[in-house]
Parts: structure tokens; sequence; C-alpha cells
């Protein structure tokens, strides 16, 4: 399981997770294969991590997805 499966899966799957992140099923379904996060987490424009963290009743933390979901060395499932 790639981190973005385990944050999803941790928020109650891909529908709540586009629904708190306020993006689309599809875009959310993308991360999840990719098994990143996108690049404007990291450049401040997007707060995804976060939220996923805040949401997931303590299974991940914002700084654990951050470096495990790193669109640079990560590896889809």
């Amino acid at each position: 399981m790639n981190p973005m499966q385990k944050a999803i899966d941790a928020v109650g799957g891909r529908t709540k997770a586009s629904t708190l992140l306020g993006i689309s099923y599809v875009a959310v379904r993308k991360m999840e294969e990719k098994g990143s996060l996108p690049r404007t987490d990291y450049t401040g424009e997007t707060n995804y991590a976060q939220t996923l963290a805040r949401n997931s009743n303590g299974l991940i933390t914002k700084d654990w997805l951050m470096d495990k979901a790193n669109p640079k060395h990560a590896t889809a499932a």
C-alpha cells in the first residue's frame, strides 16, 4: 500500500477525500495511483497533506505524508 492509499483509506476512501480536499474523485484517484501528493503541496499552493492528516483519526501525520508521498521519490503501487 502506497502512502496515498493509506492516507485516503484513513479518511474513509476516495469520495470522502475528494470532498475534504475540494477536488474531483478522479483527481484523488490519480494521486492514489501515482502514490504521491501534487507538487503544489510542496510549494504551499495546496494543503492536502494537512487536511488528510487532520481527518485521519491519528492514523497519519502531515510530516509523514509529506515525506513518504513526495513526488520526487514516490513510485506507483
